[in-house]
């Protein structure tokens, strides 16, 4: 199953089958999204949380240190590496300032707060983890100017249209590669659909990205719902010290292409069940119809049932992978 995407016409084809819903899931869910009486979006102000920049100012001691920004956005110093991942300083995952989802809690760092960036990951084109005004900030900063910006086939243009050199992109395929400073970055198959309006779908690539240093390994998961080949993504990059796998917005109309807690849990033994596993794609926007918090609460649940490892810090945090160490913050609750 791992191999190249392929296409119908102008369109990305999913590497198994899949039904994306359209206008009809939007009628389905309208009865469920006026009766609805879940917490969807945290009832108090959360943190503020902030990020202690000063960290970045000495090399991780592991050699592996992840601050999480909330949802899917991280940075990820990996074997003296710096790469920002999906960066969503937006307010909103929205076309629009005035309406969509909106943040839970302010960015924990300024953009211009950031450390020297080797290389930009922008993992498929949709609001939550593609936001045009994160995008123009970064193409505008001067400690940007040496940063690769990394890929899926297609979103190339998009940055393009938000600022960034063209001669600083790389596009890849499923399965390509590209070495920065030592670490290999590889676009895995995953489960899922782009597209920044309901005309555009499948018109750009949607990838995972493994990431490889000398001495450690991380599988950024990105959106996916469950399909086959995780067990094969596992075989052929891992074993990963650090497994980052979507557990947040989550329904059953739309399984196919989002993980939820269960899948997520069931997705990272097929990867091979090995070192500790990350919780993204939560805790930020409302973008679904259950309480913002079972994603955590079920994910936590799930690992205590299966002996997984969870590695789950606080916003923002600056913190060290370590060996198989869990790492469980309380800030949700």
């Amino acid at each position: 199953m791992l191999r190249r995407a392929s296409k119908v016409g102008r369109k990305f084809s999913n590497p198994v089958p899949t039904v994306i819903g359209g206008l009809g899931t939007i009628f389905k869910l309208l009865p469920h999204y006026l009766t609805n009486k879940a917490e969807t979006a945290p009832a108090r102000p959360l943190g503020p949380f902030r990020t202690d920049v000063s960290i970045y100012a000495k090399a991780s001691e592991s050699g592996l240190r992840v601050t999480w920004m909330g949802h899917s956005s991280l940075l990820v110093e990996i074997d003296g590496v710096r790469l920002l991942i999906d960066p969503m300083w937006d307010e909103r995952a929205s076309p629009t300032s005035w309406a969509g989802p909106k943040r839970f809690f302010a960015p924990t760092m300024r953009l211009e707060e950031l450390p020297s960036i080797d290389a930009v990951l922008v993992s498929h084109d949709h609001y939550d983890h593609l936001g045009e005004a994160s995008i123009r900030g970064l193409a505008g900063m001067v400690s940007m100017r040496g940063a690769k910006w990394v890929t899926s086939l297609g979103v190339g243009e998009e940055l393009r249209q938000f600022g960034v050199e063209a001669t600083r992109i790389q596009e890849m395929d499923w399965t390509e590669s590209v070495n920065v400073g030592g670490v290999e970055i590889t676009a895995v198959p995953t489960r899922h659909f782009s597209g920044r309006s309901l005309f555009n779908r499948f018109e750009t690539l949607w990838s995972a990205f493994v990431l490889k240093g000398p001495k450690h390994t991380v599988y950024f998961g990105a959106d996916s719902g469950w399909w086959e080949g995780f067990a094969e993504i596992g075989a052929a990059y891992g074993p990963f010290d650090l497994t980052m796998l979507e557990i947040g917005a989550f329904d059953v109309l739309w399984d196919g292409i989002h993980l939820g807690p269960d899948g997520a849990a069931r997705a990272f033994e097929a990867l091979g069940g090995r070192g500790l596993m990350m919780p993204i794609h939560w805790g930020l926007f409302d973008l679904a119809l259950h309480a913002w918090r079972q994603p955590i609460t079920r994910i936590v649940e799930l690992a205590d049932e299966r002996g997984i490892k969870l590695w789950a810090p606080e916003p923002g945090r600056p913190t060290e992978v370590v060996g198989g160490d869990e790492v469980r913050s309380d800030w949700w609750r």
